[in-house]
């Protein structure tokens, strides 16, 4: 049978229209895949950055918080600044429900103007500054509005507990943190420490989910060589002559000659540095290393070591004083009015001690001359004067003292007399305080040590020299006694204590002629002069009702000497009258703590003279350093008491006296009200008072102790 064969034919191969549409769609597919890895690529490992910067700053906040400043001390671990928590108030405006509203509603909590506060908010639609820092009375009040869109911020704001105390020497801070005077401003850098951070994230509907704080590195702690017990016997002395001569201002320096240490700077006008902005500009300068003036007189132990020092003279060395007048490059120096009369008196013969001690302008510039110009001028430069001293505090002047070349035929005597020459009133001190120092100067310091963790360093001074001999020294310490003893300075006579100094009253330049009635009035000096302890200076800018600085100055220097040297505990040399005897068991006239030891005193005993020349003895009349004596009891009683001198004192209970409540009052307004009413006060902590003993309304007698505790903070 025949088989039946089929023929192949093979398929066709080309693609249905299906099959054409599916492989473009795959293709098309395929190639969007590419595109959106590419563009993730891109998005993800090329633009990585930049677009997590731009989640990150639409997502995240962060605040910079103003860092922790460092304490400021003073030489006793008193705080004179420090920086305590408080609120800071800020605005996310794209939360605000009513701009408008919150703006008003807040503009009259915090003094601010309402359209100002409102064009803020819209100047920004993610964060804004209400205002920093507010106090706590206006944080209340602002969360009591509940307003939303509207937080807080915890910062620090700096805070002076003393307020305008030493305010010139600790400075004050702007806004911003950042040192605008004194210390705050010169260690700025060491004080101030790294800022902090405060991050605030959101999510998509703006609502704050987390918050993380990074608070940054504190800064160090200063302490300063002042000591707020001083600064504040100086700064109530120097304000209340002030006001007593209706003078423009004033400053006292206080320094420890042998250490340099500066431990109390007061200026009259001073400031609260609390509210700095309250004061004029020129009320903020710190007198002692700002103000330039003419010494006068006070210049004059300058010129007299020089001329001793130079070998020209010797201090029994008759000097005529020509009746107080010389001509001299064409112009006549005059004695004053008093020792023109003194002369015709007495006559115009003075040994050189006469002519320093009766302070006589005539006789000085005579002696100058013996020196010549060149070496006048350089033992000036040697003393410091010119030059600024590299005390750690802003704003210091150098002085004004021109070079030999550009003097005149009057001008060796003009300066002699401290006439001519600029000085800052610290030059001074360090210049009274090299004399004190066995002729050793040592350049001041105001800072003690610095305490930041692993930097923790104490700073001694920086430099010293001699600018006179031991022997010298020794001469000027016996005619500074002789001035306080019998010559211009015997208003600045202690008690207990020998002192010597030196008058200055100087004529001030106006219009570049010196005035007839505008004066600067002076006194610096040193005590004990057996162990120099303290060098102090006072100087009242343009007194009414008096001009010498023998009246104006010698008075409160004394006051401000007396105080200083019983606050200290510093030995006398010296025995005391009756009167101040019998005072001294009950009172005493100090506006902190009378615990306080003597121990952390930088006192100076390497000055006392040594027996190896005549010319180091001690000067006349005065005794060598008698050891301390026990104190007396304070309760009054009928039985005998010993005294400081070893004799028998009675002391009569006397009348009794009210004890006021305290609380709430702060240290100086408690030392002030102890001080009134005749009571001894002993403090601890500090702030405002909280605890006393005896109780408000107790009747004790007067004299009695009072015991009062304080703390910054109260429930």
């Amino acid at each position: 049978m025949p088989r039946l064969v089929i023929p192949y034919r093979p398929e066709k191969t080309e693609n249905s229209p299906m099959m054409r549409r599916t492989l473009m769609l795959a293709a098309a597919f395929a190639f969007w895949v590419l595109l959106i890895a590419a563009r993730l690529y891109y998005l993800q490992i090329i633009e990585y950055v930049h677009w997590l910067d731009r989640a990150q700053r639409q997502q995240q906040r962060t605040i910079e918080l103003a860092p922790q400043r460092g304490t400021i001390y003073d030489s006793r671990m008193r705080p004179l600044a420090m920086s305590l928590p408080v609120d800071s108030v800020y605005a996310v405006p794209s939360h605000l429900e009513d701009p408008s509203g919150a703006a008003r509603a807040l503009a009259p909590i915090l003094g601010l103007r309402a359209n100002s506060l409102e064009a803020r908010f819209d100047s920004s639609s993610t964060f804004c500054w209400v205002k920093r820092k507010i106090t706590a009375a206006q944080s209340a009040q602002i969360r009591a509005l509940n307003l939303k869109g509207i937080y807080f911020q915890k910062e620090t704001k700096r805070f002076y507990p003393m307020n305008g105390l030493a305010a010139s020497v600790a400075g004050y801070v702007g806004m911003d943190d950042k040192g605008l005077g004194g210390i705050e401003q010169s260690l700025n850098t060491v004080i101030r420490g790294q800022p902090g951070h405060a991050l605030v994230v959101e999510d998509a509907r703006r609502q704050t989910f987390e918050t993380r704080d990074d608070p940054g590195k504190p800064g160090a702690n200063i302490v300063l060589t002042i000591d707020s017990g001083l600064q504040y016997i100086a700064q109530r002395v120097l304000d209340a002559d002030v006001a007593k001569w209706r003078a423009k201002g004033g400053v006292v320096v206080i320094q420890n000659p042998e250490t340099g240490a500066i431990l109390a700077m007061a200026s009259n006008p001073s400031f609260n540095p609390n509210d700095y902005a309250q004061s004029p500009p020129e009320d903020r300068i710190d007198k002692g290393i700002g103000w330039i003036y003419e010494p006068g007189s006070a210049f004059k132990l300058i010129t007299i070591s020089s001329v001793i020092g130079a070998g020209v003279a010797r201090p029994s060395e008759i000097v005529n004083c020509q009746m107080g007048a010389l001509q001299l490059g064409g112009r006549t120096i005059h004695d004053a009015s008093d020792d023109v009369r003194r002369e015709r008196e007495y006559g115009s013969l003075m040994t050189v001690s006469q002519v320093f001690e009766y302070s006589s302008n005539v006789g000085t510039a005579k002696l100058a001359l013996r020196l010549g110009e060149d070496r006048f001028y350089q033992d000036i430069r040697n003393f410091g004067i010119g030059q600024k001293t590299g005390i750690a505090l802003p704003g210091e002047e150098r002085g004004e003292l021109m070079p030999p070349q550009d003097w005149s035929g009057v001008s060796i005597g003009e300066f002699a007399i401290g006439q001519g020459v600029g000085v800052t009133p610290l030059q001074l001190v360090d210049a009274y305080s090299a004399i004190a120092n066995g002729g050793v100067m040592t350049q001041p310091r105001i800072v003690k040590s610095i305490l930041g963790g692993e930097n923790n360093e104490s700073l001694p001074p920086q430099w010293s020299r001699r600018v006179v001999t031991p022997q010298t020294a020794a001469i000027m310490r016996q005619m500074m006694a002789g001035v306080v003893q019998f010559g211009t300075g015997v208003a600045a006579q202690l008690d207990g204590y020998s002192a010597g100094g030196k008058t200055g009253t100087a004529q001030k330049v106006e219009n570049k002629r010196y005035s007839h009635t505008d004066f600067v009035a002076s006194f610096i000096g040193v005590a004990p002069l057996s162990h120099p302890s303290l060098t102090i200076l006072i100087s009242i800018d343009t007194p009414v009702g008096g001009h010498y600085g023998a009246e104006v100055a010698a008075p409160a220097w004394r006051e401000i000497a007396q105080e200083s040297l019983n606050y200290l505990n510093v030995p006398r040399d010296q025995p005391l009258t009756p009167p101040m005897q019998l005072a001294s068991n009950h009172r005493f006239d100090m506006p902190l703590t009378t615990a306080v030891q003597p121990a952390n005193f930088e006192t100076s005993s390497s000055i006392s003279p040594e027996p190896q020349s005549p010319l180091d003895a001690p000067p006349a009349g005065i005794a060598p350093a008698a050891p301390p004596k026990p104190a007396s009891s304070n309760s009054p009683t009928s039985s005998p008491a010993a005294d400081a001198d070893g004799g028998t004192v009675v002391i009569n209970a006397g009348p009794t006296v009210t004890i006021p409540d305290f609380s709430g009052l702060d240290e100086r307004k408690t030392a002030d009200e102890c001080q009134a009413l005749g009571l001894q006060l002993t403090l601890s902590g500090s702030g405002i008072a909280t605890q006393q003993d005896p109780a408000p309304g107790s009747k004790v007698p007067e004299g009695s102790k009072v015991q009062v505790a304080f703390a910054r903070w109260v429930q």
